[in-house]
């Protein structure tokens, strides 16, 4: 049998994150020899953000663990790496990256891979020193530094960054306050049940949780702000922490003509509009096979299987993404797993007794199972994977029923 042939190049992955970093190990693996670069922003190999709001945040977590690989991996896979410089122009016409340092590094292939970044409060006083964000080491180390007990933080925003930033506080002895704009905390990504099960339980935990409630500035106290809500109310903190959202990193995808759309535009292997140039991760919007539109996913899983679709394509193979979406929370003793995407979902079903803090709530259109959300339930988290991939519409009755297993149930007809 002939040997096969490696497969050379120049690949430049833009960007040192959870995508990136398993863009160059998959690409090593697919049999590339090639050369390959790595720029990042961050002084930082890639590392894990999700225990950035968790554990890190806790101290239970020391930063060498973050590490996705540790620095000899680079060594061996015989990665260049040019960090805590960052881009500031693609040259597609000289297929060349510009840094920050007047720096140009030649690509045949290009990968973006530059994330997102935390949306910003926008109010008078947003830029008060104490107020802060959460999307890297620095943020978490900064915030971190300030969690001490009997100090009072605020809490923009009622979604998973914070909720779990909340946990990690009130269990620090910190009085914490959270507010959210709309009438319940997750109210984008979960139904009014699991809302209102997570509020009853950082309600319980000491958490003090204000809806309806939009800030209209942060006013300077000494050594901390006054936060003013919409309603003329007043909030004082020692710190804030703001999370509403994050935006995906697209100017320097846009500035060189690439189609963005909330994100850039990828096809199932990671191709943008630009020839020679993929994307992964948190950044892209990647038209859904499962769901028949477009989504842009911030999800660990997510950077992971675009990236080996984008390492597959660059080196000739086709491994297209069509996977069910799924993400994780831990508030905590509670571990939140969720499996597929709720847009749209006309019906709730949901299996066992929030009391008992073990259970799962199906979201259902027109009868097809859309999502679930799992609190203490892998099975049901595991088993519907596969039933939200093959569009199935199961009995209300047996969803409900938790003495009837999910796993080898049959889809109506």
């Amino acid at each position: 049998m002939p040997e096969r042939e490696a497969i050379v190049g120049s690949t430049v992955i833009l960007g040192a994150g959870q995508a990136a970093a398993q863009a160059i190990v998959s690409l090593r693996q697919e049999g590339y020899e090639g050369r390959i670069v790595l720029i990042g922003d961050e002084p930082f190999l890639p590392y894990q953000r999700p225990p950035l709001s968790k554990a890190f945040l806790a101290g239970e977590l020391a930063r060498d663990r973050l590490l996705l690989r540790p620095p000899e991996f680079y060594a061996r896979a015989g990665v260049e790496l040019m960090l805590g410089t960052p881009a500031v122009r693609i040259d597609r016409e000289a297929k060349q990256v510009v840094l920050a340092d007047g720096r140009r590094i030649d690509y045949q292939t290009l990968v973006l891979a530059t994330g997102g970044r935390p949306r910003h409060l926008d109010c008078p006083g947003a830029e008060h020193p104490s107020v802060h964000y959460l999307r890297s080491i620095a943020d978490a180390e900064a915030l971190g530094e300030k969690l001490h007990a009997g100090a009072r933080l605020a809490i923009i925003g009622g979604g998973y960054v914070g909720l779990e930033v909340a946990a990690v506080a009130v269990k620090k002895g910190l009085g914490v306050t959270l507010l959210e704009f709309a009438p319940r905390v997750l109210s984008r990504v979960a139904c009014a049940e699991v809302a209102q099960f997570y509020e009853q339980v950082h309600r319980g935990a000491g958490v003090r949780i204000l809806t309806g409630s939009g800030v209209a500035a942060i006013e300077a106290l000494e050594g901390g702000v006054r936060v003013r809500t919409s309603d003329g109310s007043a909030i004082d903190a020692d710190l804030v922490l703001v999370g509403i959202g994050q935006l995906p990193n697209v100017e320097l995808a846009q500035a060189a003509g690439i189609v963005c759309d909330n994100g850039i535009v990828v096809d199932d292997e990671g191709r943008t509009s630009a020839p020679d140039i993929y994307a992964a991760g948190d950044c892209t919007s990647h038209f859904s096979a499962v769901y028949g539109y477009h989504l842009r996913l911030e999800s660990v899983h997510n950077a992971v299987e675009q990236a080996r679709s984008v390492a597959a394509a660059i080196c000739g193979k086709s491994r297209p993404y069509r996977q069910v979406p799924w993400f994780w929370s831990d508030q905590y003793e509670l571990k939140l797993q969720i499996a597929g995407v709720n847009r749209g979902y006309d019906q709730t079903v949901l299996r066992g007794d929030p009391q008992s803090r073990s259970f799962a709530v199906f979201y259902l259109q027109e009868g097809r199972l859309l999502a679930v959300d799992a609190i203490n339930r892998t099975a049901e988290f595991v088993a519907a994977k596969p039933l939200i991939e093959g569009h199935a519409r199961i009995a209300v009755d047996l969803l409900r029923d938790a003495d009837v297993p999910l796993k080898g149930l049959m889809p109506l007809s």
